[in-house]
């Protein structure tokens, strides 16, 4: 039986998702004892202190919030197996929860070049690797669809400040950019400063900055006014990765390590992003009644009630502005809210049906296959069993 030191932050929806994980390894595995070890004790008795700590309570291995601390190398030479979660850089020394930031910012890139905006912009802090990577991530997607990314980056000394920004510059910057605007935050409670700043200084959400997160934080996204879209990543996972990596140092040494990556996953649309970028106001409001109704039996009948325009003359302006005819717009957005709930819920496909106004499960999982490749039941185990 292995006694394992845990030293994270215990009330972030990020770390309980690695808690999650590691819980879910050592119960297949062991059972393993745990230390759940207080943060505040990493900066009141140090790495000296911890290591003391470890070798009195005879602990088999650590994973923890670690900051770069360079006397790390003293847990290493004790002979101690420990895992790092990032957070400024990565260690060299030894292995890292980390992240394929760089994705995540693609991720989100990709997510918004489909809602047609062309102004595109990042809040973050340069000093890092999370930030850093995903804006280098959604930059270069950007930049390779013709288009700029604008910064506002702060650059923090001690990771103590991260709470803090100020709404005066922030708020002027935000006013100083072209609209509509597409608005990628290095992580959910930078978003939630953004839409903070946005209510500070009476700018609207979605309509003129539209705001993206990453964590998919549900306290912090639902916090938000309003509530924040975000970046999910499959942290379960990475913590089950992780625990199976110490074991493996714990019984075959500690010198063949990697680092573990945390994976993004999906888009996970709220009211911050929920609109698509357009000057036309019969386009805008057709657009913003499906995206309010789509978890009805939405027909495009029921669009171009909504308009002065002819069904004809809608479908030709539509189809300019947004690259899809109404039907096949209504389509993509069902198929997206569907791909959501099924991962979220452990509703059956035809209770996430009869939930969206769908009466013909079927069809809906015929609609499915011919997007994803495969049944939804299918695609539900595939992503809980990388889990």
């Amino acid at each position: 039986m292995y006694k394992i030191i845990l030293l994270i932050d215990f009330a972030e929806e990020y770390s309980k998702g690695l808690l999650q994980g590691i819980s879910k390894y050592s119960k297949e595995h062991g059972p393993w004892i745990f230390c759940r070890m207080p943060l505040f004790q990493r900066e009141t008795i140090g790495i000296d202190g911890i290591l003391e700590w470890a070798l009195e309570w005879e602990a088999d291995g650590i994973i923890g919030q670690l900051y770069n601390d360079p006397k790390i190398s003293k847990i290493v030479e004790a002979g101690i197996p420990v895992i790092a979660q990032d957070f400024k850089e990565r260690f060299k020394e030894i292995p890292n929860i980390t992240g394929d930031h760089y994705e995540a910012g693609h991720l989100g890139a990709e997510y918004f070049l489909r809602k047609g905006f062309k102004h595109f912009a990042f809040y973050g802090f340069k000093d890092i690797v999370w930030s850093r990577e995903r804006a280098e991530g959604f930059e270069a997607r950007i930049q390779k669809a013709g288009y700029t990314v604008h910064y506002f980056e702060h650059a923090m000394s001690r990771s103590s400040e991260l709470w803090y920004y100020k709404p005066s510059p922030l708020s002027q910057w935000l006013n100083s950019l072209p609209k509509p605007l597409a608005l990628m935050a290095c992580d959910d409670n930078q978003g939630q400063h953004i839409t903070e700043a946005c209510r500070l200084a009476n700018i609207r959400i979605p309509e003129e900055v539209a705001v993206l997160g990453v964590d998919n934080d549900e306290m912090i996204c639902e916090f938000s006014d309003p509530p924040l879209s975000s970046i999910a990543q499959d942290t379960e996972k990475g913590g089950y990765d992780a625990a199976k990596l110490l074991h493996h140092m714990i019984e075959h040494g500690t010198s063949d390590f990697y680092d573990i990556y945390v994976k993004p996953t999906q888009v996970i649309t709220r009211q911050s992003t929920d609109i698509y970028a357009t000057n036309d106001k019969y386009i805008a409001s057709s657009l913003k009644f499906i995206h309010q109704n789509i978890d009805k039996n939405l027909q495009v009948d029921d669009v171009v009630k909504q308009v002065p325009l002819s069904r004809r003359a809608l479908e030709q302006r539509f189809q300019d502005i947004t690259g899809y005819p109404i039907y096949k717009y209504i389509f993509n957005l069902r198929i997206e809210k569907f791909t959501q709930k099924l991962l979220e819920t452990d509703m059956t496909v035809f209770e996430i049906a009869l939930d969206m106004g769908l009466t013909d499960s079927k069809n809906i999982a015929r609609q499915f296959r011919q997007i994803k490749g495969c049944t939804p039941i299918e695609y539900r185990n595939k992503y809980l069993a990388g889990k």
